[in-house]
């Protein structure tokens, strides 16, 4: 099974989270809720990609 594909497409999601969390930040009223529910969908995408990593390197 390629993983590759799946990679890019966690690699993509990730970048877009923190797209979407810095410009939250740069709201004039930045609602922490969001950014903290932003940061762990970007916690768990980073976790999911070490893991595939990880496992593609044995």
């Amino acid at each position: 099974m390629n993983a590759e594909p799946h990679l890019e497409s966690l690699k993509i999601k990730h970048a877009d989270l923190d797209a979407k969390i810095a410009a939250e930040e740069c709201r004039p009223h930045p609602d922490d809720d969001v950014i903290h529910d932003l940061k762990k969908q970007k916690l768990r995408i980073k976790d999911e990609l070490f893991s595939i990593q990880r496992h593609a390197g044995r």
